[in-house]
């Protein structure tokens, strides 16, 4: 492994690489100008539809070999045990199996400090970066969010079905909160949600931006770990009782 600036063409904004070169692999994990975050967390290159989930895509899903999914890893961060701590919880209580990566694998996590807290969503092609930035990121609840996005998940406020729980005050938000069609899996909105933001998130005048339809004052979005409710959707997505 070694790290090299390259330019492959005059249309690409490539702008430094990690190269991996091994006898069954070759392939480029990029820091590519042209990434995005949108809905606070979530990266997305600029070419493509910021509107839709790229969760939507095949191939979203990582793959499911006999009884496990194996989700290869790389960590370049000095605070390996919290990120540690995060893909340990997955393995007791869902039939994800983080791995440290080898030469064999073409797909994995690259987990670095970069700036913010941020994930692309489900599986990429040749590689993704997961930042969680050292002073900030390095949470045990944040390390749980990020990885649920790389999982394939998105957040519960942009679920296609949201209207039936929240409602969205857009005149006091700074960014559109779109709704995301996603993968049923028969688990209703819940609030004690890892991946939920708060009431008050992209707010432009301390207004709230969310709120419950059963209850306007009702505050959420203060959970520390992820719900049972989160274990159930890794669960069903992934099919881990099978």
């Amino acid at each position: 492994m070694y790290y090299c600036s390259v330019t492959l063409c005059s249309s690409c904004k490539i702008i430094s690489c990690i190269v991996l070169i091994y006898s069954s692999c070759y392939k480029f994990l990029c820091c590519i100008t042209g990434i995005s975050i949108v809905h606070g967390d979530i990266a997305v290159l600029n070419d493509s539809l910021k509107n839709a989930d790229p969760c939507t895509a095949k191939g979203c899903k990582w793959p499911k070999s006999g009884k496990y999914v194996y989700v290869p890893y790389i960590i370049s961060s000095e605070q390996r045990n919290i990120i540690l701590g995060g893909m340990e919880s997955f393995h007791l209580s869902t039939c994800i199996r983080f791995v440290p990566w080898n030469s064999d694998d073409c797909s994995y996590i690259y987990f670095e400090s970069k700036d913010g807290c941020w994930s692309f969503v489900g599986r990429q092609d040749n590689g993704q970066y997961l930042s969680l930035q050292k002073n900030g990121c390095l949470y045990h609840g944040t390390v749980q969010h990020e990885i649920l996005h790389a999982l394939g998940f998105h957040h519960e406020q942009c679920r296609s079905d949201r209207d039936k729980y929240v409602c969205i005050n857009k005149k006091n938000i700074e960014v559109p909160l779109l709704k995301i069609t996603m993968t049923s899996l028969i688990i209703n909105h819940y609030f004690g949600s890892i991946c939920i933001f708060l009431r008050y998130d992209f707010s432009i005048n301390g207004q709230p931006t969310i709120f419950a339809r059963a209850d306007p004052y009702f505050d959420w979005g203060h959970a520390k770990h992820m719900s049972s409710n989160d274990i159930n959707r890794i669960n069903k997505l992934y099919e881990c009782c099978k």
